[in-house]
């Protein structure tokens, strides 16, 4: 696994050497070509200044900063280069809170955090193991990608992980959902959705989180790759009832589900040994 930040992670006087790799598989992801559908070839991707017309190459491209209409200012890397932040070379942790305190709208990319050496390895297993025993997080920020992020530090198994977090006013307001009506349910829809829930109650571990859409998707490339013929099967649309109609029949449908196996019946060893001399 290849490291994409280098730094330290800093809480008071302790600092801990860190490496940081990315922890998403984007290999996975399927991504698709534009082709012309005459004759299927690639579609490429001239850069035009849209002033003048004139097609312009990677290095006689600036990154601007438009601050009126039609008004920039050139920003170039040597200034972001001045900088001074901390946070482009480590982590400085600012606080420990309670997870719950971190609404889950905040979460963003997560990342893996390793040691940096066998020298960091002491340290580095010294928070994970603290931040697992008194159930904190910690919160610091770092700057990834000419940008800096506040992140929230967490124990993951044997290691460490980070997130990056959304700044509050990133979040847009709930509220401003049209129709969302605070109707307030009856006492017996509350009762027979709660027992409808608990009936349907399970460990993350037995419910299969695997991306059924893609796997659908490269059967069907797969398919056409070998000039087979595609066959679909479209749901029926199902037929809007009457919540608590709905709610009974969901319950009568979970407990049908969790009946246990009747045991069989074997005849004893006594029985059959009986039966053997009889005949």
């Amino acid at each position: 696994m290849r490291a994409i930040w280098k730094g330290h992670i800093r809480f008071s006087l302790v600092t801990i050497p860190i490496r940081v790799y990315g922890a998403i598989e984007t290999a996975q992801t399927m991504r698709f070509n534009q082709l012309h559908k005459d004759c299927n070839g690639a579609i490429g991707y001239q850069k035009k200044c849209k002033k003048c017309g004139e097609s312009v190459d990677k290095e006689e491209i600036v990154k601007g900063y438009q601050y009126e209409p039609e008004q920039y200012v050139i920003v170039e890397q040597s200034d972001f280069d001045k900088l001074k932040l901390k946070s482009t070379k480590a982590i400085d942790i600012e606080g420990f809170v309670d997870a719950s305190e971190v609404h889950s709208t905040l979460f963003d990319t997560p990342y893996f955090v390793g040691p940096d050496g066998e020298v960091a390895s002491k340290p580095y297993n010294l928070l994970c193991q603290t931040l697992k025993k008194t159930g904190k997080m910690g919160i610091g920020r770092v700057v990834l990608r000419e940008r800096e992020d506040v992140v929230l530090i967490a124990p993951e198994q044997n290691g460490i992980m980070f997130y990056k977090l959304r700044y509050p006013d990133e979040i847009r307001d709930i509220n401003k959902i049209p129709d969302l009506n605070p109707a307030d349910p009856t006492q017996e829809e509350l009762k027979l959705a709660e027992t409808l829930v608990g009936s349907m109650n399970k460990k993350l571990s037995d419910i299969e989180l695997k991306d059924r859409y893609g796997d659908s998707l490269r059967e069907v490339i797969q398919a056409k790759i070998e000039g087979k013929e595609i066959v679909t099967l479209e749901e029926e649309e199902k037929e809007v009832v009457d919540i608590m109609d709905a709610l009974k029949a969901s319950i009568e449908q979970a407990k049908a589900s969790k009946k246990p196996m009747k045991k069989a019946t074997g005849k004893s060893k006594e029985t059959t040994q009986k039966q053997k001399k009889t005949a």
